[in-house]
């Protein structure tokens, strides 16, 4: 398929071939969502941690006795009943990976691109190298493409003066080709691809890279 690039200006200078494995796949919602909820949990750090009854500091002595007071039966103010007791059935820490094969992830890459496609929030760049860190290139790029939204720019490979520019910017991010994910390519409104990350996101999965 052909998807027309544009200047920084956001003025239509040509097209260029894209994979169509990588931007037509048939959409698969069931996949990305498995996708996507893996990949949060595996950003989980599960490192909640609640104290038991057998962990509270208090003693173990019986708050009143028994039988004979007309009351309620009590037991030591470590009972979870208690203020300050234990928690019961609490969190504690623990892994919450999930585990997705690599096809799965890479076919839910492609999902996540496609539909983008599809709702035509993709727009390729002809170029884009700085020089030196500039905030305002990197505003005046948004400005012209008249994004709404959370926008990630994919550049072909890490570029230190395009990440510090888009650092101040709120709702805009920018990543490298190989460290596209199916999180990030569904959660953001915007995708703003350079050419020479569009070859390097076809190298990788328009054959069922190694990614």
């Amino acid at each position: 398929m052909d998807l027309q690039v544009k200047d920084n200006k956001g003025k239509v200078v040509g097209s260029v071939a894209a994979s169509d494995q990588v931007w037509r796949a048939e959409s698969n919602d069931a996949l990305l969502h498995q996708a996507v909820v893996a990949q949060q949990a595996n950003k989980r750090r599960g490192t909640q941690d609640t104290q038991t009854r057998g962990e509270v500091s208090f003693s173990t002595r019986k708050i009143r006795p028994q039988k004979g007071g007309g009351t309620s039966r009590q037991g030591s103010r470590r009972s979870p009943v208690r203020v300050g007791g234990g928690v019961a059935h609490g969190p504690h820490p623990r892994s919450h990976r999930q585990r997705l094969p690599k096809k799965m992830r890479q076919q839910a890459l492609r999902v996540a691109l496609s539909d983008k496609v599809r709702d035509e929030s993709v727009t390729i760049l002809d170029a884009l190298k700085l020089d030196a860190p500039k905030s305002s290139t990197i505003r005046d790029i948004v400005s012209a493409f008249e994004l709404k939204g959370r926008t990630l720019i994919v550049t072909g490979s890490t570029d230190q003066n395009v990440v510090k520019s888009a650092s101040n910017l709120p709702g805009v991010d920018v990543q490298a080709a190989a460290l596209m994910n199916p999180l990030e390519a569904a959660t953001v409104t915007n995708l703003v691809v350079t050419q020479e990350a569009l070859e390097a996101i076809d190298s990788i999965w328009a054959d069922g890279g190694d990614a």
